[in-house]
């Protein structure tokens, strides 16, 4: 292909302050050009102006959480929980990979270093019953197989990049190619298929977290730049979640960045078959309308009056036929409330089980994906995950932002830190 990248697995033992760094930059969000300024789409109406939605109760920042590093009750760093006696450790580059658990209430999230990934979300449903709303597998080598980037932390950049490319000043990065001539979720081996470090870990608590740590080489997948990465998760509250997502540029060299946390949700349990009953509300105005490349045409258009409009809440089934295959599509989300960082993306929830999620982000996009390409795809306990077994709600910047210049950029200079962050809050309804 003419193209040498260097792929490369390590991983340093960094500790969460002294991996970062203290010099902290917030995700880069430009304005969004107005939808009139825009060459004209094939979709007719123009959005109306709508009232502002309500922001449903307090949510706490990440900022604002415990720091491991503070916190009174006694800390594990780097001694993974031994996996369950059924589960075989693989040996990967002379590393190995593990499952590690985090248990509040009746609430337990598992978790491999292998991408950094959740495995399983168990909580209780409006009954008391405890079921896993998360979709994955029951061993660490079917992880190791997988390609579906099942509960990965993907990136460098996730989503695509048009012709595996791009212009950062005067040079053009030619970047490894793995979704035809494009690049999607970092690479052949983005983040989801290396080995993180744990560096800090409580397993119970007031508020279990986990902390991974990658270090990421310059020319990584034909990136440049050197970065140290990590991906805190946390239970705070009954039994929410937090992911804290970092980068701090260590190199010389200014380097695109955008991490996703890549769960595929089903909040009726993931045993319960698929997710086209689900009520889905998407706090999005606009969206970026995709050619049949699957990339964005570069342009930000309305919702209104398209497929995509879930400005109000809609059961995901109602108008997913009329799509090809189902919803892949990233949305421009709405603007947070005055003076906060947060900003409330989407809210699903589910008739079987009661179950609500709120999904707050600092994050200007979300991708809306439903599983589209599972065919007869096996999943835990042998189940069989079809199309729609799940949902993706992917927080980020804007597919190919880095050959869109009228999209919000992420460039992350020598000595400054990407930060994303994402809040999942659960109720019952």
């Amino acid at each position: 292909m003419g193209k040498i990248c260097l792929c490369i697995l390590v991983a340093f033992l960094l500790g969460y302050e002294n991996g970062i760094g203290h010099e902290e930059k917030p995700l880069p969000h430009n304005p969004l050009p107005h939808p009139e300024n825009l060459p004209h789409p094939p979709h007719p109406e123009h959005l109306p102006h709508l009232p502002h939605l309500p922001h449903p109760g307090h949510i706490p920042h990440p900022e604002h959480l415990p720091h491991p590093e503070n916190h009174n009750e006694k800390v594990a760093h780097g001694h993974p929980l031994s996996p369950e006696k059924h589960v075989k450790e693989i040996d990967i580059s002379k590393k190995k990979m593990r499952f590690f658990q985090l248990m509040k209430g009746n609430t337990t999230l598992r978790f491999t270093n292998l991408g950094a990934a959740m495995t399983s979300f168990m909580i209780s449903d409006s009954r008391g019953n405890p079921i896993d709303i998360i979709l994955g597998y029951d061993t660490l080598e079917e992880y190791k197989n997988d390609t579906s980037y099942i509960g990965a932390i993907v990136g460098r950049v996730s989503n695509r990049i048009r012709n595996a490319e791009f212009k950062l000043g005067e040079k053009v990065y030619k970047l490894c190619a793995n979704d035809g001539k494009n690049s999607f979720h970092g690479g052949p081996i983005g983040f989801s298929k290396v080995l993180w470090r744990v560096t800090s870990y409580k397993t119970k608590g007031r508020t279990p977290y986990i902390v991974f740590t990658y270090h990421s080489p310059d020319g990584d997948q034909g990136f440049p730049g050197k970065l140290v990465v990590s991906v805190m998760y946390s239970l705070i509250g009954e039994s929410d979640l937090t992911v804290v997502m970092k980068a701090k540029n260590v190199g010389d060299k200014p380097s695109p960045v955008s991490m996703s946390q890549n769960n595929y949700w089903n909040l009726g349990g993931q045993d319960t078959g698929n997710v086209l009953s689900e009520e889905i509300q998407i706090f999005a105005e606009n969206y970026t309308p995709i050619g049949p490349d699957m990339l964005p045409v570069g342009i930000i258009y309305p919702v209104h009056g398209t497929l995509f409009d879930f400005r109000t809440p809609e059961i995901i089934g109602i108008r997913i036929a009329q799509l090809p295959t189902g919803y892949d599509i990233n949305y421009a989300l709405n603007a947070p409330p005055n003076g906060k960082k947060m900003r409330l993306a989407a809210r699903v929830s589910d008739s079987r089980s009661g179950l609500r999620m709120d999904l707050f982000t600092n994050a200007p996009g979300m991708q809306f994906y439903t599983a589209n390409h599972f065919n007869n795809m096996k999943g835990k306990a042998g189940l069989i995950y079809q199309p729609a077994a799940g949902l993706c709600l992917n927080t980020q910047h804007f597919p190919d932002f880095v050959n869109q210049p009228t999209f919000p950029q992420s460039i992350i200079h020598p000595g400054e830190t990407y930060r994303h962050h994402v809040i999942f809050k659960f109720s019952y309804h």
